[in-house]
């Protein structure tokens, strides 16, 4: 039935305002669907820098520089999660990792990774001798706790980083250190279920600093 031309204008208009305000409704909706998730992901971020010095406190950190060699002392306290400890006593190895780069910095160009060094460990416990294993490089050691093991593998002394004929005395170093859970030796199974073992964050275990070294050796 043919409409009269006001009355089909006016019908028109009412289904464009609805239809707008539909759209309108639905944009706003994903705009706040879309600023929540930013949020979250501003929050994650934020939440990562906490997670990697999870557990870890930095007792010492220093380098040592002589004629011969750039050397490396450090000393760390772990507190390591209730979810970690119990996953090792269940009998999954757990893998810890220790890593020193020296760069040269250089105003022009990027920063030239001069040496790298790395050290890690397999920590194993054995129910029936009630002993803890540390593995490293093929050689094992024995412990009675879970604590002699921490203090075993979060601490060294002259941990060699480069010979000193390698050193410019015209050019600066920085050192990037990290101590780290290492999560990817983990069984792959585990890797995709950490949240079911307590949360990804619980096995966030680590810490990172960078030190400058001074431009001449100490007399």
């Amino acid at each position: 039935m043919p409409c009269h031309a006001a009355v089909c204008q006016l019908l028109g208009r009412r289904r464009m305002r609805r239809a707008q305000d539909a759209f309108g409704a639905s944009r706003t909706e994903w705009r706040r669907a879309l600023r929540g998730l930013l949020w979250g992901l501003a929050g994650l971020a934020l939440a990562v820098p906490v997670a990697l010095a999870q557990g870890v406190e930095v007792l010492d950190l220093r380098p040592r520089r002589d004629d011969a060699a750039l050397s490396l002392d450090y000393q760390l306290r772990v507190s390591l999660p209730a979810a970690v400890e119990d996953a090792a006593v269940r009998g999954v190895p757990i893998y810890f990792s220790a890593q020193a780069t020296l760069w040269r910095t250089r105003w022009y160009w990027r920063d030239e990774r001069v040496a790298r060094v790395q050290r890690d460990w397999r920590v194993s416990y054995q129910p029936l001798t009630s002993a803890w294993r540390v593995s490293q490089g093929g050689i094992g050691q024995s412990f009675a706790s879970l604590a002699e093991v921490l203090a075993a593998i979060t601490g060294s002394s002259g941990w060699r980083l480069v010979d000193a004929r390698e050193l410019d005395p015209e050019s600066r170093y920085l050192i990037e250190f990290n101590w780290r859970l290492d999560t990817t030796q983990l069984p792959r199974p585990m890797q995709f279920g950490l949240t079911g073992l307590g949360g990804a964050g619980d096995w966030s275990v680590g810490v990172e600093r960078t030190l400058k070294l001074a431009t001449d050796p100490p007399k």
